[in-house]
């Protein structure tokens, strides 16, 4: 979400960040302030009273600001990459999730150093290919690029078919498969705007969240590695078949990045490691 930075006439600027009222005073305290909400995986937005209020009472201009913000940060990310990565050697893949609007991903086609390697096969050594997709299977949020299940198994499949060996193929899909472990996340109900997580006894319930489509496609094909994401709160790895699967988990909004490493032979996984930092 956007979270609108009011500057006013006598120099400070004010905000409501996470249940909050902040007040800096200097240029310092507003960098710093800039800083941690982009670090909790929020937007900051410098303006003033009269175009605060304005967008209040404009959902439009402030989903076309929404959408101006989030290209800018990913465009940041991407010189990042390039001026710390280019050169080194190091191949860069990078998707969009389902919640990622195309008009933001375009920022990826920026760079002559990045690859989306979305909806095709690409080989990320001399023995190993990849097939990618950022999509998901429905969620209550509604988020950009939600899609069928069936629509999952077309997009994966069309993939599949130009694999030349899949016993060596890497899965990279953003959402895990249905029932595996990976995807367990806390059950939300949807009869409200927006959904809440569905309380029980005290305790939040959770309930599988992953893709059917995924399932049958890791079963079907059987892949050396699956590498997934989307439930940030599902940590961890499984073996579906010979397939390998590991979800690292999210903690953005803490400043937490979570990750995997992952050394691969060229039929094997050589070994692997969850890291965070």
């Amino acid at each position: 979400m956007i979270v609108p930075i009011v500057h006013y006439e006598n120099g400070t600027h004010r905000s409501y960040f996470l249940g909050h009222e902040v007040v800096v005073k200097t240029e310092i305290e507003l960098e710093r302030l800039e800083k941690r909400v982009r670090d909790s995986g929020y937007y900051p937005y410098l303006t003033d009273s009269k175009k605060a209020d304005e967008m209040r009472h404009s959902p439009a201009e402030v989903d076309e600001i929404f959408t101006q913000l989030m290209y800018e940060t990913l465009l940041r990310w991407v010189k990042i990459a390039e001026e710390r990565l280019m050169g080194s050697g190091v191949k860069f893949y990078v998707t969009g999730g389902n919640d990622d609007r195309e008009e933001v991903l375009q920022a990826l086609k920026t760079s002559e150093y990045i690859v989306n390697p979305e909806n095709k096969v690409v080989h990320i050594d001399d023995s190993h290919e990849m097939i990618s997709c950022g999509y998901s299977n429905p969620t209550p949020w509604n988020c950009p690029r939600d899609t069928s299940e069936e629509r999952l198994t077309k997009m994966i499949d069309d993939m599949a078919s130009g694999v030349h060996e899949m016993s060596e193929c890497v899965f990279n899909i953003h959402v895990p498969p249905v029932n595996s472990g990976i995807d367990s996340a806390p059950k939300m109900d949807t009869s409200v705007t927006p959904p809440k997580p569905v309380v029980q006894g005290g305790h939040v319930l959770c309930t599988s969240a992953g893709s059917i489509a995924v399932r049958k496609a890791i079963e079907k094909y059987q892949p050396l590695l699956g590498l997934h994401g989307h439930i940030h709160e599902s940590r961890g790895f499984v073996r579906i078949g010979r397939s390998f699967l590991m979800n690292p988990g999210s903690e953005y909004t803490e400043g937490v990045l979570r990750g995997a490493i992952v050394n691969l032979t060229k039929e094997a996984i050589l070994n692997y490691q969850l890291v965070s930092g």
